[in-house]
């Protein structure tokens, strides 16, 4: 269980309490399975474009904040990046 300091923190980076559970949620969905977080990153990187071009500034900072996280954990090899070969 996260501390509640832990939560504040998440919740002010990323607008979760608990990013590890969102990334734990990610692997279980077909688009990771199918495709690894490529996809998943460069989803989240067109929202925060949505985002700024609507004038939300920290939705979108705290949007790349999920995606650079997810990023660094598929360099870390925790998660697949992608899969197979267009």
């Amino acid at each position: 269980m996260k501390t509640s300091s832990q939560q504040d923190r998440n919740e002010q980076m990323y607008g979760l309490q608990d990013i590890d559970a969102y990334v734990e949620n990610i692997a279980e969905t077909i688009s990771y399975q199918a495709n690894g977080v490529s996809m998943i990153i460069a989803g989240l990187m067109s929202d925060a474009q949505e985002e700024l071009q609507n004038g939300d500034n920290e939705g979108a900072r705290k949007t790349l904040n999920i995606a650079k996280n997810i990023l660094f954990r598929a360099a870390d090899g925790d998660l697949t990046f992608s899969r197979g070969k267009r």
